[in-house]
């Protein structure tokens, strides 16, 4: 295919299924100063959609919204292919029924096709891998996966992937339009069910159903030790940050060799892997790239600073004193 076109000439979307993930995603390109052309089946669809853009315009206000951008741009159209048709990026998110989205997906590709030759369809599944949605696409070279999380127009966070037979401009594309504007990308190097951000909040609710289940804990009780505990850490350092900081100055390496053991204790219900020797110099060098060449002294102040301010944002909101 020719040389894409700069990401920066993508200026119509195409939003493709209008319930609350997708009616999120609207709001967030209007916000970016996008056009959007809309479908969903819905008979209300419109109307629901324009109340979802609506309710989200204050917090995209206060975010602070681009140059141009206008809620009204906004138009709905009767069929998905008349959505896709002059748009210049596709975004689906239909419910998650394989069979649905291997149909839509096949209309969608065909139809991005039509529009243009850069026109990438990109899912917001929160599970399937691609290569198992696109399997009945004529043209599953420019699917892929652009999971966001929920609400669309206030978490950064999109995950990229693409599937056995999207092709790599694609996938990259997808990405870079994403980070134009203004998220924050995860390109992942292969296909991983439920992909990254899903698998790791999916165990913490798991184990925390276990909990109720058996009497352990209750809801109230969960969500505190959370936003009370180390939530107030993960806006700032991930899980994986977080650990090499309990290394204290021996880092990730010192914490692994100390605490590996627990491993084994009955503290979950999730099998743990076995800390091999490889897992263990893998974790280390990531945490290594992760802290970014910073003293462990840089690394813990940072994270004081930011979860008095997170504390001080929450407390806010609440109305209470903390």
């Amino acid at each position: 295919m020719p040389e894409p076109r700069p990401v920066t000439e993508i200026r119509t979307v195409a939003c493709i299924g209008a319930g609350v993930i997708g009616a999120g995603w609207a709001a967030y390109f209007l916000a970016r100063g996008l056009r959007v052309r809309a479908w969903d089946p819905a008979p209300d669809a419109g109307e629901k959609l324009r109340r979802v853009v609506d309710a989200a315009w204050p917090a995209l206000t206060e975010l602070g919204l681009a140059e141009g951008a206008d809620r009204d741009a906004l138009s709905v159209h009767p069929t998905a292919a008349e959505a896709v048709a002059g748009a210049d990026f596709v975004q689906e998110s239909a419910p998650e029924d394989l069979e649905l989205k291997r149909a839509l997906l096949a209309e969608l590709a065909d139809a991005a096709v039509a529009a243009g030759p850069d026109v990438v369809v990109a899912s917001s599944t929160s599970g399937f891998p691609m290569t198992d949605m696109a399997t009945t696409a004529a043209e599953p070279g420019r699917l892929v996966v652009g999971h966001p999380f929920n609400p669309p127009y206030l978490i950064p966070l999109v995950e990229v992937v693409g599937g056995e037979k999207t092709e790599a401009w694609a996938a990259s594309r997808a990405a870079d339009f994403y980070r134009h504007i203004g998220k924050s990308v995860i390109e992942m190097e292969r296909e991983l069910p439920g992909f990254i951000a899903n698998r790791l909040q999916e165990a913490i609710w798991r184990e925390a159903l276990h909990m109720v289940a058996a009497g352990e804990a209750t809801p109230e009780e969960i969500d505190r030790s959370i936003t009370d505990g180390p939530g107030l850490r993960w806006p700032v350092h991930g899980p994986c940050l977080t650990f090499h900081l309990a290394g204290g100055q021996g880092g990730m390496a010192h914490m692994l060799d100390h605490f590996g053991p627990s491993l084994k204790a009955p503290w979950t219900r999730l099998e743990a892997p076995e800390l091999t020797p490889q897992l263990r110099d893998d974790m280390v060098a990531g945490a290594e790239v992760s802290a970014g060449g910073r003293p462990m002294a840089e690394l813990v102040a940072e994270r004081d600073r930011a979860v008095i301010a997170v504390r001080r944002a929450v407390a806010a909101a609440r109305g209470t004193a903390r």
